[in-house]
């Protein structure tokens, strides 16, 4: 059932620590766990390297897209405390974590705060969310260009695969 005031929401997550296909997983359903948010699709998962930070082990990502009827700072409320249920840890910039639950796109929603930036200020040049984004929706366009295309052209797209488990 959509809502009057429902929105599409794209969400990245990601895991490089701990049991990361289950972890995703979980957190999948946990997102879809609220009423004001309804899972419309799950792309595949992706093996990626790390991109800046620290050296880690390899990411797990993948991306979903919601409806949902959240404004979008309780919408990243919801995700941090998924996040936080999987003991998510902030100390070192784009170091190793459990879960990273990032939201894309909200609706067509420009927003600058100290809180949320919308679109995702990086989202554009990362494979890792583009890839699966552009695999669940062929169709979607980030800012006006096809994400298919900005995959393409995003520097870390090489050494990215599909994850079929370990």
């Amino acid at each position: 059932m959509t809502g009057a005031g429902a929105v599409t929401a794209v969400l990245a997550l990601g895991s490089n620590l701990g049991e990361s296909r289950d972890t995703l997983s979980l957190a999948v359903a946990e997102l879809a766990n609220h009423p004001g948010v309804r899972l419309q699709a799950v792309s595949p998962v992706v093996r990626t390297r790390p991109v800046g930070g620290p050296e880690q082990p390899d990411y797990l990502n993948l991306v979903v897209s919601v409806e949902t009827d959240l404004p979008p700072h309780d919408l990243l409320a919801h995700c941090q405390s998924v996040e936080n249920a999987h003991h998510r840890e902030r100390e070192v910039r784009w170091g190793p974590r459990t879960l990273d639950v990032d939201i894309i796109t909200y609706g067509d929603l420009v927003l600058d705060d100290e809180t949320l930036t919308l679109p995702h200020p990086r989202a554009h040049t990362r494979a890792f969310v583009l890839q699966p984004w552009a695999w669940m929706d062929p169709d979607a366009v980030l800012s006006g260009t096809p994400v298919a295309e900005l995959a393409a052209r995003a520097e870390d797209l090489p050494g990215l695969e599909i994850f079929e488990g370990d």
